[in-house]
């Protein structure tokens, strides 16, 4: 069945592997399971984006040390860990690592599931940050240099009159510069304006004339 949400299981116990595996197929998830996180990361390439349910405890390569495989690969993905009892302080170190929930095992079957919903949801607002961003950076790319100077001072709170001074052209230019990145970026309102320019992260114009 296409379409459906991918959950990467990561554990050396076969027993909680299969059975977390049947239970999430069994709530309609698609489940790739691997028994180490060495097999995780041979075979991360081309996988689907999804959830990753990581144990903390295991051989060659513990939960921690996959967490700084993924960050140091760009991998995003949201990351639930599975620590026995005891291990709060491991399970807090993942969290401050990204992690985005830690289950002590055994774990109710729809705490798991209510834990992987979580998990979907932060991916795709994720997912849609990064879309908008790269979109945001698109129509900005379009402005011409004098009209990102006239956005950025607009995201310096400049009145029209400033701008004018500080890019040395006359106010009624910059209307017309004003207008043309409007246009551009397809903002109805500054608002609009301002926040794709943040999204694309526009840096602010720093004022030279005094």
């Amino acid at each position: 069945m296409p379409d459906r949400r991918t959950v990467h299981v990561i554990d050396d116990d076969d027993v909680v592997r299969e059975s977390a595996e049947l239970l999430l197929e069994a709530a309609g998830f698609a489940v790739t399971s691997y028994p180490s996180g060495v097999d995780f990361l041979a075979r991360l390439d081309g996988a689907p984006a999804g959830c990753v349910l990581l144990d903390i405890h295991m051989p060659k390569m513990d939960g921690l040390e996959v967490q700084k495989r993924l960050a140091d690969r760009g991998v995003a993905w949201p990351v639930i860990v599975l620590t026995g009892q005891g291990d709060i302080s491991i399970a807090v170190q993942a969290m401050k690592n990204g992690a985005i929930e830690f289950l002590e095992k055994p774990y109710l079957n729809q705490v798991l599931l209510d834990a992987v919903a979580m998990a979907f949801d932060k991916l795709e607002t994720t997912t849609q940050d990064r879309q908008q961003a790269a979109r945001a950076r698109e129509l900005v790319a379009e402005l011409t240099g004098r009209e990102r100077q006239v956005m950025q001072a607009l995201l310096t709170g400049l009145p029209n009159k400033l701008i004018a001074y500080e890019l040395d052209i006359s106010p009624r230019t910059v209307e017309v510069y004003r207008a043309n990145v409007m246009d551009k970026l397809g903002a109805r309102s500054l608002s609009a304006a301002v926040r794709i320019a943040l999204s694309a992260d526009l840096e602010p114009y720093v004022p030279t004339r005094h």
